[in-house]
Formats: C-alpha cells, structure tokens, sequence
C-alpha cells in the first residue's frame, strides 16, 4: 500500500516533488499548503487538495511530511511534522548551521521517525558518470577533481537573494556541490580554501570558489557562478593513468586513457610565437580515448528507498552522518570566505 505524502510549500520544488509523488509506485500526494493563497488556488486548479492551514495539514492522516519552504524554517516545520506523527522528508540546505541539524536529529530519535534529506542531485548523469569511473580505477584512482556549474542570471528567485531566509549560492548550490564531491572522495578533509562574489548581489553570495584537501592527497574545485557568459566544463577529473571531462550536464564522459607515458621522441609544435614539446599533442600509440556510456538514473528510486527505510527493509541512501559533514564542510567555507584564510582541520574532518 503506498505512503501518503503531505507538502510544505508549493513554490518550484513543491511542484516538482508533487509531479513525481503523483506518478510514483510508493507513495501518493494527499495533499499541499502554501502561505500563498495563489499557490493553494493553483494546486486545486491541478486537481491537488490544498489544506486551509499548516495546522490542518499537520493533523491530517498521512505518513511523510515533505518540507519544500525558504531555508529558514525547515527546523521548526521538520520537528512540528514529527511531533505531529509524520516522518519527513526535507529540501536542502536541511538547516543553516549544524547545531540546528543536530536537534532535529534529536527530535527524530524522540518521536521515533525517519528523518531525510533530499539531495536530489546525488541521481544526476553526470555525477553518476564520474562516480562510476571513480569507483572502476579504468585509469586508476582520481588525482583531481573539478566540478563547474555556471550560469548567467543572477541569483534565481525572490527569497534566495535574502540572508535571512538562508539565501545564497553555498546555500542553494554549494550543499549539492559538495556533497557530490564528498561522495565522489570518501577520505577525510585536511583543509580548505573560500572565497565568495557578490558580483550581482551585495547581501549574499551570487558564487564561490571552493578549493579541498584530502587526507588521501587528492585535492578538488568547486564552483559556482551566476555571471558566467561562458561556461567551463561540468566535469574534469585527472587520474592517475589519465583524463576525463564531461562538458555539460547532458554531454556524455569523455575519457583519454595513457597507455605509455614515455612516447619516444616527440617533435615539438609551434604554439604562437615559439615551439613546444612540452604541450605537443599524443599520438594514438600512447593514449586511448572512448566516450563513456551514461549511467542510467530513476529520481523515483529516493522514494522507494525512504519508504522500505521506514518499514525497516533498508537503510537510508542519504546518510545523517553524511548531512552533517556537508553542513560542517559549508560552516568552514563561510568562514574561510570571510575571514579570506585556509581553514585547516586539527582532526580530518
């Protein structure tokens, strides 16, 4: 029998979520409410029941409260949600801080529910792509790691742009970014490096640039940008035995493997105004290059996994342990961005 779902917010993710939930194989939609009564019109007009009030929504008969609201209130919602008897699914960032994550931790073990975060981009292509090139060692272990995400327009949205409401580019895009890399590098963090533009807005971040240091040696880049009229690519990655980059998000994973590193004799090229053998091109004879076929990736699979984790048939695929790192990790940027220093960790975070 499928799990009823409740929505907290029918903005963009609200919507999304409520697409999903209605074609799902686990659970089904009964119900949403927004604080913007065109939002609830809208929903009814979909065909979607909208509670007259929060209150309402909370007393009604439905197994997971899913919270899609600004930033700033997914802890007091998350813990009314399971005081009220629901188990929760929640929208990244889950909070702000760690201390905020940690009681509603707290709370979940109290009332007995299963508490998750929906990091949604954990089922992109091209992180799976990545993933499974890491995980293969096809050309060995990763040296590097590169991961890009610009766009041109700003800050989307109205509340994003505010720091009250938890708004911001770390916030909105750097919890993905991270998370993915940690994912994609599962050692300890030595150190790290921050630093933040307000090239469009001057309350909050409108992009950053992340550097890492891992305990294993391999160092990674995260960046985002929201005044990016050309964009880098997605994906880089070197490794030890070779290259990947995937360009764009619907690009597949190209990957040039070294086969010989000592080539022979290599004549040098002309590159602007001299030669080179520095940056001559390989030949076929030293390297291999193919595409990587992409990954196959079903959102829906998030559902079923909390579901068959509130019955007990599974763990969950976003780990708490894992929520808080990444909150820890956004912690340490934010204030390496301020205070424009490395932040090195006494204990490998």
């Amino acid at each position: 029998m499928k799990k009823g779902v409740v929505i907290i917010g029918f903005g963009g993710q609200g919507k999304w979520h409520a697409k999903h939930i209605l074609a799902s194989d686990v659970v089904t939609l009964a119900g949403v409410y927004d604080i913007r009564k065109e939002r609830n019109d809208m929903a009814t007009e979909m065909g979607i029941h909208a509670f007259a009030s929060l209150q309402e929504l909370l007393e009604a008969k439905a197994d997971i409260a899913l919270i899609a609201t600004p930033n700033d209130v997914h802890k007091q919602l998350a813990i009314a949600a399971m005081a009220s008897g629901k188990h929760v699914i929640c929208e990244k960032p889950v909070t702000l801080n760690v201390a905020d994550y940690d009681e509603i931790i707290a709370a979940a073990k109290q009332y007995g529910k299963v508490f998750e975060v929906h990091q949604n981009r954990r089922w992109d292509v091209d992180f799976l792509a990545m993933k499974e090139l890491i995980n293969s060692e096809k050309i060995g272990k990763p040296l590097y790691i590169s991961s890009i995400v610009h766009g041109s327009r700003g800050i989307p949205g109205d509340w994003r742009t505010q720091k009250e409401y938890g708004g911001g580019m770390l916030y909105d895009w750097g919890i993905h970014m991270i998370d993915q890399l940690l994912q994609l590098i599962p050692a300890p963090i030595v150190s790290l490096y921050c630093m933040t533009t307000h090239y469009t807005n001057s309350e909050v971040d409108d992009g950053y640039k992340l550097y890492l240091t891992f305990a294993n040696g391999v160092t990674a880049f995260s960046e985002v940008g929201t005044y990016n009229f050309i964009s880098m690519p997605r994906f880089y990655g070197q490794f030890e035995q070779g290259t990947s980059i995937i360009a764009d998000w619907h690009d597949s994973m190209r990957v040039v493997e070294c086969l010989n590193w000592g080539e022979g004799e290599v004549h040098p090229v002309q590159t602007a105004s001299g030669i080179t053998k520095t940056m001559a091109p390989r030949s076929n004879l030293s390297v291999n290059e193919y595409i990587a076929p992409k990954p196959v990736s079903d959102v829906h699979d998030f559902y079923r996994n909390l579901v068959a984790a509130i019955d007990g048939k599974a763990e969950k695929l976003i780990a708490d342990a894992e929520v808080r790192r990444v909150l820890q990790v956004l912690e340490a940027a934010f204030e390496s961005a301020a205070k424009k220093q490395v932040i090195h960790f006494s204990s490998p975070l």
